[in-house]
């Protein structure tokens, strides 16, 4: 089985599971306990990504410029900051302790 083979199989499993979503009758998802785990999955998910991707290198946990670029991120979002003026300031954050020698 090529690479090619697992893509293809992927993509079609995929296809599979989102004609499966669209067969769940209607008041099985407006129950409060399915809309309320919809809701924060999506929350988890995406939390976990930021994690993974600020942490992670590979198979190792590394602490680097993007920990304090994201927490320049945060503090801005909790200020209510515009979203444009928080990706900046993050980027210039991680850009100026690489520039520093932080790795």
């Amino acid at each position: 089985m090529t690479l090619w083979h697992i893509v293809l199989a992927a993509s079609i499993i995929c296809l599979a599971l989102k004609l499966l979503g669209y067969s769940v009758p209607p008041s099985l998802l407006e129950k409060p306990v399915v809309s309320r785990v919809a809701d924060l999955m999506t929350v988890a998910m995406l939390s976990a990504l930021i994690v993974v991707q600020t942490f992670g290198d590979g198979q190792a946990i590394v602490v680097d410029a993007r920990l304090p670029a994201l927490g320049v991120a945060a503090l801005l979002l909790a200020v209510r900051a515009p979203f444009l003026v928080v990706v900046v300031a993050a980027a210039a954050v991680a850009a100026l302790l690489r520039l520093a020698g932080m790795p």
